[in-house]
């Protein structure tokens, strides 16, 4: 499922305008991000939590030349679903 049908999904189950769910969502993700860009984790209980995680630097292959570099530590965002979701799937 794509961002314009989840839109279209979110309008059919609240029977509001296609353009105040498409609102809505982009609200939700930018507000999302936002927390994450504080290292702030998002928790939505039953559905699951949004957070940040630190991965160290590591050794890697370059493919096309074969020579190792140094691929350097970094953020990621990261989302552990919560039990309500585990048991929907």
């Amino acid at each position: 499922m794509n961002k314009a049908e989840l839109v279209e999904r979110m309008a059919k189950a609240t029977k509001l305008p296609k353009s105040t769910c498409k609102d809505c969502l982009e609200a939700f993700i930018v507000t999302v991000g936002n927390s994450l860009k504080k290292d702030t984790p998002v928790v939505l209980t039953g559905f699951g939590t949004f957070k940040v995680m630190r991965r160290k630097s590591r050794v890697g292959v370059n493919p096309a030349t074969g020579k190792k570099m140094t691929i350097p530590a970094r953020k990621v965002p990261k989302f552990s679903p919560g039990k309500a979701l585990k048991d929907m799937v």
